[in-house]
């Protein structure tokens, strides 16, 4: 190959490439030296003088001043604590949404400075604010209708500016006028229903969905009316981003009653401070009412009057030692009556109490959980009840009993379940009768079972911890026919062999699953 000019530059006359570019001042293309190799081939003088240069243009930054640490109240902190405490917490309010909102309390409380005249003890917890805020969507309805509380109007309320060139006015009003939701779009009514005649007298109405928005829309204003009369806030003149009114409950109320005694009725509108009974007749109320069930034993009047205690100490957000007795002892006695309902709302409430460290008699209750769950054959709940002990809770006696119980059962040996029914310590006992019957029942199967043709009654009665024969007797005839017992050798005996279906039969229908209200 020959370093001779191409063949296109050798055709063409020199005059002619000089004259076409005699009018143009400057060339067409900027000539640059051609990349020989792969490495960086920039001039390293040329980007050394420019990054000096830049260097020496540029200002020295300034050094950011240190953050100023702040001292938090201890109001503020604490408030901080009670908002994470998990039985404060409300189901649907996530976490993410309330530590957005204790940031945004926290941080406008800083900004105006009143950290310390805010009362942060009476100050709702974020979640209440939140949830608060939600009531009040739900009880406006110019808030709560389909295109604000699905968030699709909020997105055309601000368009891009692409987006607003190209839409048109009437699509606008379209989607103003139509608010239903999707399901009402797409399911519209067909020709056939059309095509269906009712008669005068029949009860089955066709359902006009112009008509029936306009009654929710009134029922939703009537709801709204019924909030702000009860609650105080909701109002339409205020979003549902504004703080509630001054005249809302925000803290607890400080009671003003003085009678010792008073009914118990479900609030249905903001406690009134007249009808609620501060700490000190409370407690003068307690000593009144053990003193009446000792000596009339009314449960209908004690538990009325329980309740009423439990409502005043609630709404007064009363937390104590005091509320754990009164807990304790309406639990005890719900369990002496063998109300589980009751006893199911004190032990939940006595469960909160405890995490808190307010005193009372906690292992005594975990082994009445415990028990309760045998009761109820809750397997869920009774690891949750295991896992939560600790080894000082297992090495308590009631404790440490009502684990010997559990094992017995999962391992079948009803002799020595009935050695620690006849041993049960404190109230245990009454939880263990609920369900000692449905366990005879299978100790019987099994005897039946081992022991053929019959057994003594009087065996009978020393393994299932009956208190006599005829006792033992009478349970037994209340499951089986009378001609199972016959006397031989001087003495009644049951005949296993024929028992034995009749028992086991009897034993399913008793181990079937324990569903109450109340229920853990």
């Amino acid at each position: 190959m020959s370093s001779s000019i191409p063949p296109w530059r050798a055709g063409a006359p020199a005059v002619t490439t000089t004259s076409s570019y005699v009018g143009n001042t400057s060339p067409a293309y900027i000539p640059v030296q051609a990349r020989r190799n792969f490495g960086y081939s920039a001039d390293s003088s040329h980007t050394s003088t420019v990054s000096n240069a830049a260097a020496q243009s540029s200002p020295p930054r300034a050094q950011p001043p240190p953050a100023k640490k702040v001292e938090w109240p201890l109001s503020v902190r604490m408030y901080v604590q009670r908002s994470f405490v998990p039985e404060y917490q409300i189901a649907g309010i996530s976490r993410q949404e309330m530590e957005a909102k204790l940031k945004q309390v926290i941080s406008e409380a800083a900004e105006s400075n009143k950290l310390e005249s805010i009362n942060w003890d009476a100050l709702p917890l974020p979640q209440v604010m939140i949830q608060n805020e939600r009531n009040k969507i739900l009880t406006n309805p110019a808030v709560s209708s389909w295109t604000t509380s699905t968030g699709f109007a909020s997105r055309y309320d601000t368009p891009s500016d692409d987006r607003a060139k190209k839409r048109k006015s009437n699509d606008y009003s379209t989607e103003e006028a139509d608010s239903s939701p999707p399901w009402r779009k797409t399911n519209n009514r067909n020709n056939f229903e059309d095509r269906i005649s009712y008669s005068p007298n029949d009860k089955r109405q066709r359902i006009d969905y112009s008509l029936n928005s306009s009654k929710s829309k009134a029922n939703l204003e009537i709801r709204r009316k019924r909030f702000e009369d009860s609650r105080g806030y909701g109002s339409p003149q205020t979003s549902s981003r504004d703080e509630s009114p001054a005249g809302g409950h925000q803290g607890p109320v400080v009671g003003r009653c003085q009678n010792l005694e008073k009914n118990y009725f479900r609030l249905t509108s903001a406690p009134n401070p007249d009808t609620v009974r501060p700490l000190p007749v409370l407690e003068k109320t307690l000593d009144l009412l053990k003193k009446k069930w000792r000596k009339e034993n009314n449960y209908g009047y004690i538990c009325d009057q329980f309740k009423s205690l439990r409502q005043d100490l609630t709404v007064q957000h009363i937390r104590n030692e005091f509320t754990v007795n009164v807990y304790e002892i309406h639990a005890r006695i719900a369990l002496e009556k063998g109300d589980l309902g009751e006893y199911n709302q004190c032990q939940t409430q006595l469960r909160a109490l405890y995490a808190q460290n307010l005193g009372g008699h906690p292992t005594e209750f975990k082994a009445y959980r415990i028990l309760y769950f045998i009761h109820t054959r809750n397997p869920t709940a009774m690891n949750d009840a295991l896992a939560d002990l600790t080894p000082a809770d297992k090495s308590d006696p009631a404790v440490k009993h009502a684990l010997e119980v559990r094992s017995a059962l999962a391992l079948g040996n009803y002799h020595r379940f009935f050695q620690l029914y006849l041993d049960t310590p404190n109230m245990g006992a009454y939880l263990m009768d609920m369900f000692v019957d449905r366990e005879r029942l299978s100790a019987l199967a099994c005897i039946c079972k081992a022991y053929k043709p019959d057994v003594n009654i009087r065996f009978i009665t020393e393994e299932l911890g009956f208190e006599s024969d005829e006792q033992s007797a009478r349970f037994i005839l209340d499951h089986a026919p009378e001609e199972l017992l016959q006397e031989k050798d001087g003495g009644v005996k049951l005949m296993t062999g024929k028992a034995g279906r009749i028992f086991e039969v009897a034993k399913t229908d008793a181990h079937r699953v324990v569903d109450i209200k109340g229920q853990i």
